[in-house]
């Protein structure tokens, strides 16, 4: 009976040190993983986990023989737009409990790190070739996101004589200043789940820059597009990062989850085409240009409907 009591013991002292160290592993994985911020200061009411240690939601599987039709779509967001403010808000990041960021923060927090890819920002860059791929450094360091030297009318403090000084250009790309996004989807339609589905396949985040004319008082959009990354490189970064809920903070959901349950908003800017997938504003001016993009949508869903009867 001794024996039977003695070896109870040992076994509950072993089950405690195990859950011991499994609770402890994440802990360790958070100190390791400088974009795990949920840990970085003391808790409030509980250690929110979920998030923090999140991972993606694997794709279903799809057979190209299932697919009997297929459109690439490019979208532009909008990002001060109301159903999209949660991808541009905050403009400067919240270090506390629930850590949060915008997304364009996190790509270039991420990408600083080696977690995530990024591509060239041409548009022919976004089939995410090796032979495009670009560092950090590239990035912050491209020339069109810095102002030019310019030489500038001044008088001498000490001689009262008309001078001219030399101003360097300075960085100019800010966070609140990323307010769009291309986003680049592929719809299809799989006959074997008989419905039809999105992927976002690429993200590229638009600079737009207001500087003064020189000479008036008057401003000028420069629209720099940053880069391309490839959306399938980055889900592991974006399921670790909360998206702000306007109505309960304890039922947060990832950036993973906002752009796969396609929450976002936006207008198409340009489908494949034979011409060269050509944009809708290069044969449509004003108005029209939003209204072929209505059409291009609906176009897509009555597609699908015309394959059901009622």
């Amino acid at each position: 009976m001794k024996r039977i009591i003695c070896s109870f013991w040992i076994l509950s002292l072993f089950a405690a040190g195990l859950v011991s160290a499994q609770q402890q592993q994440p802990a360790t994985a958070a100190a390791s993983d400088s974009s795990i911020t949920a840990f970085d200061s003391k808790k409030e009411v509980y250690v929110k986990e979920n998030i923090p240690f999140k991972s993606p939601i694997p794709y279903s599987y799809v057979r190209e023989a299932d697919v009997t039709f297929e459109k690439t779509v490019w979208r532009v967001i909008d990002l001060r737009q109301k159903q999209n403010l949660p991808l541009y808000f905050p403009i400067a990041p919240i270090r506390k409990i629930g850590t949060r960021v915008n997304f364009f923060t996190l790509l270039m927090e991420g990408l600083e790190r080696g977690e995530i890819t990024a591509y060239h920002a041409f548009p022919t860059s976004d089939e995410f070739a090796s032979s495009q791929i670009q560092t950090y450094d590239q990035i912050i360091g491209n020339p069109s996101l810095k102002t030019e030297d310019k030489s500038v009318a001044s008088i001498s403090p000490f001689t009262g004589a008309d001078t001219t000084i030399l101003e360097k250009g300075k960085d100019v790309l800010q966070d609140e200043e990323v307010v769009k996004l291309i986003i680049k989807e592929k719809w299809f339609f799989d006959r074997r789940h008989s419905r039809l589905d999105k992927q976002v396949i690429g993200i590229q985040p638009v600079f737009i820059y207001h500087e003064l004319i020189e000479g008036s008082d008057e401003t000028r959009a420069r629209i720099i597009p940053v880069m391309w990354v490839y959306y399938p490189e980055i889900r592991p970064l974006l399921a670790r990062h909360a998206v702000y809920n306007d109505f309960n903070d304890a039922q947060n959901i990832s950036y993973d989850d906002f752009f796969m349950q396609h929450r976002y908003h936006g207008l198409i800017e340009k489908m494949s085409n034979v011409h060269n997938n050509r944009y809708i504003s290069e044969y449509q001016k004003g108005v029209d240009v939003l209204l072929e993009a209505v059409r291009l949508e609906n176009d897509i869903f009555d597609w699908e409907q015309d394959l059901w009867e009622y």
